[in-house]
């Protein structure tokens, strides 16, 4: 089995290119090291008056930029949109959803869970103590300097909703197994978890393409992480747990990812990212014979120097690891006198260790 890349050029910014019959492939730039988002248009038929017009998915972040590319390009397709389909709440995702949902009257299908995680996180703290946000950070490992850096910076930050249009105050509900009508074609709807609490993945049988927004990306590893939020969950079993349905679609099936290229390799990919992550746990075990605390981990994930903006999701996707480890019985999860948490590998392991 092998990855192939479909031989298309990406689009530039307020551009498009099409990939398969009925559907064009879109670019919104981001201002990161990830500097894209994939969107897909897909065929469809205006409910009031039955012409043609574009089902969306995924819409980029909520910024003038990506208004301006959105506005050019409308203007050249001269056609409505007719659906805004958010497969997550992640701001690069949803973050124009609100501008096109109120510019087409168009209605915005999400998951219950993703819509409503949504709503709140753009709407930010709304004055509650931020006490446990820097207790996460000490739990994590994180120096005093850094955590007063952070605390204060939070002061300041007017957080993702700055980059999130006002999200609508009605939506359509996508559940497991749902099948939604676009054009002449039946999509079912498949829900990812881990990167984000309830992913839509759609996958269309008649055509073999799957809309794999971030819960399947070739060459990358889609963020999983554990955050302040809820910093007990086990997001990377959710994650490991959700991948394996994808090897029951065609292993011919074409991949419209939300970052990278569209591939062929469904199967593959899964197994590597299955792969990845067992990788991950195997060499975090072995590293924590001796407790270690999740900052001293880090190495262990990343090889390369990280800044600021990477060093918040990196600590979050070494928790995730560790807390599989931890529920799994594999370590043992204590607090030492900093406040830090210490992961040990469990007895029964260390002494099979000696063994072998």
């Amino acid at each position: 089995m092998t990855i192939d890349f479909i031989d298309v050029q990406a689009p530039e910014p307020g551009e498009w290119q099409q990939v398969s019959p009925g559907i064009l492939w879109l670019r919104m730039p981001l201002p990161f090291e990830l500097d894209h988002i994939n969107l897909y248009l897909l065929e469809d038929n205006d409910r009031a008056t039955g012409k043609k017009g574009y089902a969306l998915i995924d819409t980029g972040i909520g910024v003038s930029k990506t208004q301006q590319l959105w506005d050019s390009l409308l203007s050249k397709l001269d056609v409505p949109l007719t659906k805004i389909i958010v497969t997550h709440m992640h701001p690069d995702h949803i973050g124009m959803a609100g501008y096109l949902v109120d510019k087409f009257r168009a209605p915005l299908y999400m998951s219950h869970s993703e819509y409503f995680v949504g709503r709140a996180m753009s709407a930010g703290s709304r004055g509650a103590s931020d006490w446990q946000d820097d207790e996460y950070l000490v739990r994590c490992g994180m120096s005093p300097e850094y955590v007063a850096s952070a605390s204060e910076k939070r002061k300041t930050n007017k957080g993702v909703g700055q980059v999130i249009r006002p999200i609508p105050v009605h939506h359509e509900r996508l559940q497991e197994g749902d099948e939604l009508t676009i054009g002449e074609h039946q999509w079912r709807v498949m829900i990812g978890r881990g990167h984000s609490p309830e992913h839509v993945c759609l996958f269309n049988p008649a055509t073999k393409v799957l809309i794999s927004g971030d819960h399947v990306l070739p060459i990358i590893t889609p963020n999983i992480g554990v955050y302040s939020t809820e910093p007990n969950a086990n997001a990377l079993k959710m994650y490991l747990d959700t991948l394996p349905q994808f090897k029951a679609l065609p292993s011919g099936a074409l991949v419209l990812p939300s970052h990278k290229q569209p591939f062929i390799g469904l199967h593959k990919r899964v197994d590597e990212l299955i792969e990845h992550h067992y990788e991950h746990l195997a060499n975090l075990k072995a590293f924590c014979a001796q407790g270690k605390t999740i900052k001293e981990c880090l190495p262990v994930l990343f090889k390369r120097e990280l800044n600021e903006h990477n060093m918040f999701f990196a600590i979050a996707e070494a928790l995730a690891h560790l807390n599989y480890l931890y529920f799994d019985n594999q370590v043992s999860r204590d607090t030492n006198q900093d406040g830090h948490y210490v992961f040990t590998l469990m007895e029964n392991d260390l002494a099979n260790r000696a063994i072998s």
